[in-house]
């Protein structure tokens, strides 16, 4: 298990970096790095673990190889989550084992992560392996409330990106009946003014 490979994986910013070990058709393992690390964190440990596995350490947004998010852009811990699903789904991974390091009393962002994770898609976690982590602890009243609207929040942003189509170009006639039809408050006055500001003229409208 010395020998390792390279990945990337698109993603609306640039692209999440991983490195990999094993067969490929092995038992999938996400293996997730700590406060101020990359994926390197992992090489002295992989090659100790058992063989026919596929291990998969991904470089968190920012970290590593992997892109940087826009500045300005705050780094959320639930942002680090859905990166989680983004490097699940074009790994095309249904089921894995996660394993997630951290260190420290200042990576609360990132011990939480894989914990999080396993809380929210359960159904995708089938082994949960924390490395120096105090875990995820939430109070039994908040559970199903912080549940509920995280997952939507995160489902309904991947949702969105799976939709994103090239933008249609219209006429300006065209895109002042559709202003005024979503948005029957405005006047044709009103809208065309609004359009001066909010829509691009390009060579196919």
């Amino acid at each position: 298990l010395g020998m390792f490979s390279e990945l990337k994986f698109p993603v609306p910013w640039g692209h999440v970096a991983a490195k990999a070990w094993g067969p490929s058709e092995g038992h999938p393992v996400l293996c997730l790095h700590g406060w101020l690390d990359n994926a390197n964190t992992f090489d002295k440990l992989i090659p100790l673990l058992p063989r026919g596995c596929y291990y998969v350490a991904m470089d968190f947004s920012g970290h590593g190889l992997s892109s940087h998010r826009p500045a300005g852009c705050l780094y959320h811990f639930l942002d680090y989550v859905t990166d989680v699903c983004r490097v699940a789904a074009a790994l095309q991974w249904r089921r894995f084992t996660l394993m997630g390091h951290s260190m420290g009393n200042f990576s609360f962002s990132y011990c939480f992560i894989s914990p999080q994770f396993c809380f929210l898609y359960p159904e995708m976690v089938d082994k949960l392996i924390l490395l120096e982590s105090l875990g995820f602890l939430l109070a039994p009243e908040d559970t199903e409330a912080w549940l509920k609207s995280k997952r939507r929040v995160i489902d309904r942003l991947l949702s969105l990106e799976a939709k994103q189509q090239t933008p249609k170009a219209r006429s300006p006639e065209a895109a002042l009946q559709r202003l005024l039809e979503a948005n029957s408050h405005l006047t044709a006055e009103g809208g065309a003014i609004l359009l001066q500001r909010g829509a691009t003229e390009t060579p196919a409208g």
